[in-house]
Protein backbone atom coordinates (compact mmCIF):
# COMPACT_ATOMS: atom_id res chain seq x y z
CA UNK A 1 0.00 0.00 0.00
CA UNK A 2 1.60 3.55 -0.58
CA UNK A 3 0.67 6.79 0.19
CA UNK A 4 0.82 10.07 -2.15
CA UNK A 5 -0.77 12.87 -3.35
CA UNK A 6 -3.20 13.99 -6.61
CA UNK A 7 -1.88 16.48 -8.57
CA UNK A 8 -5.66 17.83 -8.25
CA UNK A 9 -4.62 19.44 -4.78
CA UNK A 10 -2.94 21.81 -6.52
CA UNK A 11 -5.05 22.83 -9.62
CA UNK A 12 -4.88 26.34 -10.90
CA UNK A 13 -1.60 26.79 -8.14
CA UNK A 14 0.36 25.27 -10.67
CA UNK A 15 -0.12 23.21 -14.09
CA UNK A 16 -0.20 19.88 -14.72
CA UNK A 17 3.10 19.05 -15.64
CA UNK A 18 4.28 21.63 -12.88
CA UNK A 19 2.40 19.85 -10.35
CA UNK A 20 4.16 16.61 -11.07
CA UNK A 21 7.39 17.89 -10.95
CA UNK A 22 6.54 19.64 -7.37
CA UNK A 23 5.45 16.41 -6.07
CA UNK A 24 7.91 14.53 -7.63
CA UNK A 25 11.00 16.70 -6.52
CA UNK A 26 9.51 16.29 -3.19
CA UNK A 27 9.75 12.70 -3.15
CA UNK A 28 6.28 11.93 -2.70
CA UNK A 29 5.83 8.09 -3.47
CA UNK A 30 2.82 7.71 -5.56
CA UNK A 31 0.57 10.16 -7.19
CA UNK A 32 -2.65 10.67 -9.42
CA UNK A 33 -2.64 12.72 -12.34
CA UNK A 34 -5.32 15.15 -12.77
CA UNK A 35 -6.04 16.20 -16.82
CA UNK A 36 -7.36 19.37 -15.96
CA UNK A 37 -8.12 20.22 -19.71
CA UNK A 38 -8.42 18.62 -23.54
CA UNK A 39 -4.68 19.90 -24.57
CA UNK A 40 -3.42 17.84 -21.78
CA UNK A 41 -5.74 14.49 -23.13
CA UNK A 42 -3.07 13.37 -25.75
CA UNK A 43 -0.30 11.31 -25.70
CA UNK A 44 1.96 13.93 -26.77
CA UNK A 45 1.31 15.21 -23.28
CA UNK A 46 1.13 12.18 -21.57
CA UNK A 47 5.36 11.85 -23.18
CA UNK A 48 5.89 15.61 -21.47
CA UNK A 49 4.41 14.40 -17.96
CA UNK A 50 7.22 10.78 -18.15
CA UNK A 51 10.07 13.32 -19.11
CA UNK A 52 9.28 14.79 -15.23
CA UNK A 53 9.12 12.00 -13.73
CA UNK A 54 12.47 11.29 -12.09
CA UNK A 55 13.20 9.48 -9.23
CA UNK A 56 11.22 6.48 -7.68
CA UNK A 57 7.57 8.21 -7.80
CA UNK A 58 5.37 6.01 -9.40
CA UNK A 59 1.54 7.21 -11.05
CA UNK A 60 -1.09 5.05 -9.12
CA UNK A 61 -3.86 6.54 -11.34
CA UNK A 62 -4.99 9.35 -13.62
CA UNK A 63 -8.29 11.32 -13.99
CA UNK A 64 -9.68 14.16 -15.71
CA UNK A 65 -12.60 17.06 -15.42
CA UNK A 66 -15.26 15.19 -15.54
CA UNK A 67 -17.63 16.91 -17.28
CA UNK A 68 -15.64 17.60 -20.11
CA UNK A 69 -16.56 14.42 -21.73
CA UNK A 70 -17.17 11.35 -19.61
CA UNK A 71 -21.10 11.68 -19.71
CA UNK A 72 -21.09 11.79 -23.16
CA UNK A 73 -19.44 8.38 -23.28
CA UNK A 74 -22.74 7.23 -22.66
CA UNK A 75 -24.77 9.76 -24.60
CA UNK A 76 -27.12 8.75 -27.01
CA UNK A 77 -26.11 10.92 -29.49
CA UNK A 78 -23.85 8.58 -31.70
CA UNK A 79 -21.55 11.47 -32.86
CA UNK A 80 -21.10 12.96 -29.09
CA UNK A 81 -20.21 9.47 -28.09
CA UNK A 82 -17.50 9.05 -30.85
CA UNK A 83 -16.32 11.92 -30.07
CA UNK A 84 -15.75 11.39 -26.43
CA UNK A 85 -14.40 8.11 -26.71
CA UNK A 86 -11.88 9.67 -29.35
CA UNK A 87 -11.37 11.99 -26.06
CA UNK A 88 -10.79 8.98 -23.89
CA UNK A 89 -8.21 7.32 -26.13
CA UNK A 90 -6.57 10.11 -25.60
CA UNK A 91 -6.60 10.11 -22.04
CA UNK A 92 -6.05 6.63 -22.21
CA UNK A 93 -2.56 7.22 -23.87
CA UNK A 94 -1.56 10.02 -21.95
CA UNK A 95 -2.16 7.90 -18.91
CA UNK A 96 -0.18 4.53 -20.59
CA UNK A 97 3.12 6.85 -21.42
CA UNK A 98 3.13 7.62 -17.31
CA UNK A 99 2.14 3.79 -16.34
CA UNK A 100 -0.57 4.71 -14.65
CA UNK A 101 -2.38 2.05 -12.85
CA UNK A 102 -6.20 2.92 -12.22
CA UNK A 103 -8.20 5.00 -14.40
CA UNK A 104 -10.13 7.26 -11.64
CA UNK A 105 -13.88 7.32 -13.27
CA UNK A 106 -16.94 9.70 -12.63
CA UNK A 107 -18.71 8.92 -15.84
CA UNK A 108 -22.28 10.26 -16.00
CA UNK A 109 -23.19 13.81 -13.94
CA UNK A 110 -26.40 14.30 -12.65
CA UNK A 111 -26.14 17.89 -12.70
CA UNK A 112 -29.98 19.06 -12.50
CA UNK A 113 -30.52 16.25 -9.49
CA UNK A 114 -33.60 14.58 -10.93
CA UNK A 115 -34.80 11.41 -10.06
CA UNK A 116 -33.19 8.75 -12.45
CA UNK A 117 -33.75 5.20 -13.26
CA UNK A 118 -30.68 3.92 -14.69
CA UNK A 119 -30.90 1.84 -17.53
CA UNK A 120 -28.22 -0.78 -16.40
CA UNK A 121 -28.34 -2.70 -19.70
CA UNK A 122 -27.23 -0.01 -21.53
CA UNK A 123 -24.65 1.48 -18.72
CA UNK A 124 -23.54 -2.02 -18.68
CA UNK A 125 -22.38 -2.40 -22.35
CA UNK A 126 -20.83 1.38 -22.72
CA UNK A 127 -18.90 0.95 -19.26
CA UNK A 128 -17.22 -2.34 -20.81
CA UNK A 129 -16.30 -0.79 -24.03
CA UNK A 130 -14.47 1.57 -21.35
CA UNK A 131 -12.80 -1.11 -19.74
CA UNK A 132 -11.96 -2.67 -23.29
CA UNK A 133 -10.30 0.68 -24.19
CA UNK A 134 -8.37 0.59 -20.74
CA UNK A 135 -7.29 -2.82 -21.20
CA UNK A 136 -5.55 -2.22 -24.37
CA UNK A 137 -2.99 0.35 -22.37
CA UNK A 138 -2.84 -2.55 -19.45
CA UNK A 139 -4.90 0.23 -17.02
CA UNK A 140 -7.62 -1.09 -14.59
CA UNK A 141 -10.94 1.47 -14.73
CA UNK A 142 -12.12 2.58 -11.26
CA UNK A 143 -15.42 3.93 -10.66
CA UNK A 144 -15.59 6.57 -7.92
CA UNK A 145 -18.06 7.17 -5.55
CA UNK A 146 -19.39 11.18 -6.41
CA UNK A 147 -22.16 12.92 -4.46
CA UNK A 148 -23.27 14.29 -8.45
CA UNK A 149 -23.00 11.27 -10.80
CA UNK A 150 -24.52 7.75 -11.00
CA UNK A 151 -22.07 6.51 -8.00
CA UNK A 152 -24.20 8.12 -5.16
CA UNK A 153 -25.65 5.45 -3.67
CA UNK A 154 -25.01 2.07 -2.62
CA UNK A 155 -25.96 -0.66 -4.54
CA UNK A 156 -24.91 1.37 -7.93
CA UNK A 157 -21.34 -0.40 -7.82
CA UNK A 158 -22.48 -3.74 -6.75
CA UNK A 159 -24.50 -3.90 -9.53
CA UNK A 160 -21.77 -2.76 -12.38
CA UNK A 161 -19.39 -4.97 -11.02
CA UNK A 162 -21.85 -8.15 -11.38
CA UNK A 163 -21.58 -6.93 -15.05
CA UNK A 164 -18.31 -5.98 -14.95
CA UNK A 165 -16.28 -7.94 -13.57
CA UNK A 166 -12.66 -6.04 -14.17
CA UNK A 167 -14.26 -2.96 -12.35
CA UNK A 168 -12.35 -1.41 -9.83
CA UNK A 169 -13.48 1.37 -7.32
CA UNK A 170 -12.56 4.27 -6.17
CA UNK A 171 -13.11 5.29 -2.38
CA UNK A 172 -13.72 8.99 -2.14
CA UNK A 173 -14.15 10.82 1.63
CA UNK A 174 -15.31 13.95 1.03
CA UNK A 175 -17.82 12.61 -1.85
CA UNK A 176 -19.23 10.14 0.63
CA UNK A 177 -19.98 13.06 3.28
CA UNK A 178 -21.14 15.24 -0.04
CA UNK A 179 -23.79 12.20 -0.40
CA UNK A 180 -24.37 12.27 2.91
CA UNK A 181 -23.81 8.69 3.23
CA UNK A 182 -21.38 6.94 5.51
CA UNK A 183 -18.00 6.42 3.53
CA UNK A 184 -17.69 3.16 5.38
CA UNK A 185 -21.36 2.01 3.54
CA UNK A 186 -19.25 2.64 0.49
CA UNK A 187 -15.89 0.81 1.57
CA UNK A 188 -18.21 -2.00 2.30
CA UNK A 189 -19.47 -2.15 -0.55
CA UNK A 190 -16.26 -2.18 -3.00
CA UNK A 191 -14.73 -3.87 -0.54
CA UNK A 192 -11.33 -5.92 -1.77
CA UNK A 193 -12.05 -4.06 -5.43
CA UNK A 194 -11.17 -0.69 -4.24
CA UNK A 195 -7.86 0.27 -5.95
CA UNK A 196 -7.90 4.27 -4.56
CA UNK A 197 -8.63 6.14 -1.87
CA UNK A 198 -9.00 9.31 -2.13
CA UNK A 199 -8.75 11.30 1.38
CA UNK A 200 -9.46 14.95 3.02
CA UNK A 201 -10.70 15.88 6.29
CA UNK A 202 -13.47 18.67 8.38
CA UNK A 203 -12.60 20.72 10.84
CA UNK A 204 -15.41 20.75 14.01
CA UNK A 205 -17.36 23.63 12.08
CA UNK A 206 -17.22 20.94 9.00
CA UNK A 207 -14.78 22.80 6.80
CA UNK A 208 -12.96 20.98 4.53
CA UNK A 209 -8.97 20.83 5.49
CA UNK A 210 -5.81 18.82 5.09
CA UNK A 211 -5.56 15.64 6.39
CA UNK A 212 -5.02 15.61 9.99
CA UNK A 213 -6.09 19.35 10.20
CA UNK A 214 -9.88 18.01 11.25
CA UNK A 215 -11.40 15.44 13.06
CA UNK A 216 -11.89 12.14 10.65
CA UNK A 217 -10.47 9.18 12.29
CA UNK A 218 -7.89 7.76 10.21
CA UNK A 219 -6.89 5.02 12.29
CA UNK A 220 -9.98 3.67 11.59
CA UNK A 221 -9.85 4.31 7.88
CA UNK A 222 -6.52 2.40 7.59
CA UNK A 223 -7.94 -0.51 9.83
CA UNK A 224 -10.78 -0.92 7.76
CA UNK A 225 -8.77 -0.90 4.67
CA UNK A 226 -6.20 -3.09 6.09
CA UNK A 227 -9.51 -5.32 6.80
CA UNK A 228 -10.89 -5.76 3.09
CA UNK A 229 -7.15 -6.78 2.09
CA UNK A 230 -6.52 -3.13 0.55
CA UNK A 231 -3.50 -2.75 -1.14
CA UNK A 232 -3.98 0.20 -3.57
CA UNK A 233 -2.69 3.84 -3.02
CA UNK A 234 -4.30 6.14 -0.53
CA UNK A 235 -4.35 9.48 -1.78
CA UNK A 236 -4.66 13.36 -0.67
CA UNK A 237 -7.10 14.99 -2.72
CA UNK A 238 -8.18 18.64 -1.15
CA UNK A 239 -9.86 21.95 -3.22
CA UNK A 240 -6.49 24.33 -3.18
CA UNK A 241 -8.32 26.71 -0.97
CA UNK A 242 -8.53 23.95 1.50
CA UNK A 243 -4.75 24.76 2.88
CA UNK A 244 -2.62 27.63 2.90
CA UNK A 245 1.30 27.33 2.26
CA UNK A 246 1.76 24.17 -0.31
CA UNK A 247 4.40 23.44 2.52
CA UNK A 248 1.29 21.92 4.68
CA UNK A 249 0.61 19.46 1.83
CA UNK A 250 3.56 17.78 2.20
CA UNK A 251 3.29 18.12 6.06
CA UNK A 252 -0.07 16.10 5.96
CA UNK A 253 1.27 13.64 3.12
CA UNK A 254 4.07 12.61 5.82
CA UNK A 255 1.29 12.42 8.58
CA UNK A 256 -0.76 10.31 6.42
CA UNK A 257 2.45 7.93 6.35
CA UNK A 258 3.12 7.69 9.33
CA UNK A 259 -0.78 6.83 10.54
CA UNK A 260 -0.36 3.87 7.76
CA UNK A 261 2.33 2.49 8.86
CA UNK A 262 0.60 1.47 11.71
CA UNK A 263 -1.60 -0.67 9.56
CA UNK A 264 0.44 -1.72 6.30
Amino acid sequence: MLVGISTASLFTRKFTEDALSYLVQNKVDTIEVFFASYCEYTKKFGKLLKKRLTGDTVVNSIHTLNTQFEPQLYSVNLRAQEDSFKILNGVLDAGKEIGAKNYTFNGVARLKRTPLKIDFDRVERITQKIIDECDKRNITLSYENVHWCYYNYIGFFTELKKRCPKLKGTLDIKQAYQSNIDYKDFLNEMGENISTVHISDRNDAGKMCLPGKGTFNYDELFSRLSGVGFDGSVLIEVYTGDYGDEKELLSSYEFIKEKASKYF
